[in-house]
């Protein structure tokens, strides 16, 4: 059975959809800065594709088209589209260094909490700090 012509607009489209997204669009490449961080731009990545087609019958009482047949009564006029579309939206940074991993959001409204969760080794560890005095405190009195 030879290929359908939908099989070939599909798979053209297709492999210049893939071209377009990779994983460098959703992770970019890391930007070193003086200090020695590392940052790393993040974006999400949606795309959608469509394909569709028809065959067209020969009408009644009218003569074949000339060179769509290809000498074979069962192949009919092929008409068909397809399409694809990428959209990028830039979503924040990774930052890498000093041993620490932050995440700077750049969608507004996200601050306060990119904030709360930089800050939470470092509230636990105040915690812990002021459990252990107050502990040592109690045993000293003891």
């Amino acid at each position: 059975m030879e290929d359908h012509p939908i099989q070939s607009l599909m798979s053209t489209t297709l492999e210049n959809l893939q071209t377009m997204v990779d994983v460098n669009t959703i992770l970019g490449d890391p930007v070193e800065t003086p200090d020695g961080s590392m940052i790393l731009p993040i974006s999400r990545v949606g795309f959608g594709f469509a394909a569709g087609g028809s065959e067209f019958g020969k009408a009644e009482g009218k003569q074949e088209i000339p060179g769509m047949t290809n000498g074979n009564k069962d192949n009919f006029p092929f008409g068909g589209g397809a399409g694809g579309g990428v959209s990028i939206n830039p979503m924040g940074f990774l930052v890498v260094g000093h041993g620490q991993v932050k995440v700077l959001s750049a969608v507004p409204g996200n601050q306060i909490y990119d904030r709360l969760i930089d800050m939470a080794p470092t509230i636990m560890e105040k915690i812990e700090a002021f459990g252990k005095k107050k502990n040592d405190t109690t045993n000293q009195m003891q």
